[in-house]
């Protein structure tokens, strides 16, 4: 499987600018990413989301990924997936992220594939296409 699958991973660094703006105005979550990387409570436990690739999303990713959790995030609604921030979680974050805005149905479980190719011990699901796959395929 891949590590990622986003449109364009040039679009990075526009990514990474947009991440930090909306980390700004999340305080809480902020401080909770500081307790996680003192105690890493997620420490050696695989995680896959499939959620819609937004700022706001990445943010919970590497708050996450910051108390110990080996993350990979996939996009529950391709409509809403920012590029810029996919790829961003790749090339900033070491996050494999699999979304493109707009992806076609073959592609889009191609992703949930991708994203749960890991085994994982949590999934985050908005949707239950992930939970549906790995009980039924798994």
């Amino acid at each position: 499987m891949e590590y990622y699958d986003v449109k364009d991973i040039k679009l990075a660094d526009q990514g990474k600018l947009k991440i930090e703006w909306a980390e700004a105005t999340m305080p809480v979550l902020r401080l909770i990413k500081k307790r996680f990387q003192r105690e890493k409570p997620f420490a050696g436990l695989r995680v896959t989301a499939c959620l819609h690739v937004t700022t706001e999303t990445a943010n919970l990713m590497k708050t996450l990924q910051a108390g110990g959790a080996d993350v990979r995030l996939c996009a529950s609604n391709p409509l809403s997936t920012q590029d810029e921030v996919a790829a961003a979680l790749v090339k900033h974050d070491g996050i494999p992220t699999f979304a493109i805005k707009g992806e076609d149905s073959k592609t889009y479980y191609k992703h949930i594939q991708s994203a749960i190719a890991h085994k994982p011990q949590i999934t985050m699901d908005d949707g239950a296409d992930v939970v549906s796959l790995i009980h039924s395929k798994r």
